[in-house]
């Protein structure tokens, strides 16, 4: 995972006050494969992800033509687009899950960098608190900074610190107990 450079993001908000499109265009450049990477963690499902990371760009790309110039270059982009995409993942959770006939993951192509075992890796995370999941899923899979992660879920810092750190625990006792059966 690349490491975030602030000055990436402060040419994003320069870029979208003078020209929406062309800055807008950057943004999905920049921050559309860890939104889709996240989602996939979350939804577990490729078509599921898909959806969540087009809406958010939608919705941010609407939200835009309402917000005036000085807004925009206060956005901290990672936490605003993850404060969207975390409302999408909520909102597709609370409802029945739709099945597609006939397709399945392995018969299209994707981008999505998958561990070998992501299943495995699926269940487990399904396993954790809501809280605890989107935490440890920002930060080491989309590769969020504490602060982005705070913004995005609007919980204070240190309980992302504890809900990452809880997390771990929990992905950590559940490898043991997999690996002595």
């Amino acid at each position: 995972m690349r490491a975030r450079d602030a000055s990436d993001d402060d040419e994003i908000r320069h870029i979208l006050v003078s020209d929406r499109d062309l800055g807008f265009t950057m943004l999905v450049r920049r921050y559309q494969p860890g939104i889709y990477s996240g989602a996939r963690r979350l939804t577990h499902r490729h078509e599921e992800a898909e959806e969540v990371a087009q809406d958010t760009f939608l919705r941010a790309y609407r939200a835009l033509d309402r917000y005036d110039d000085a807004t925009i270059g206060d956005l901290r982009l990672p936490g605003w687009l993850w404060t969207i995409a975390l409302n999408l993942c909520r909102n597709r959770a609370s409802r029945p899950k739709r099945e597609t006939p006939g397709v399945t993951e392995s018969s299209m192509f994707t981008s999505d960098p998958s561990p070998m075992d992501s299943d495995s890796w699926n269940r487990r995370l399904a396993r954790l608190s809501a809280p605890q999941r989107n935490a440890v899923v920002l930060r080491y899979v989309v590769d969020l900074p504490i602060a982005d992660i705070s913004a995005a879920t609007g919980r204070p810092e240190g309980t992302v610190k504890t809900d990452i750190s809880r997390g771990l625990e929990r992905l950590r006792e559940a490898v043991q107990r997999e690996e002595l059966l």
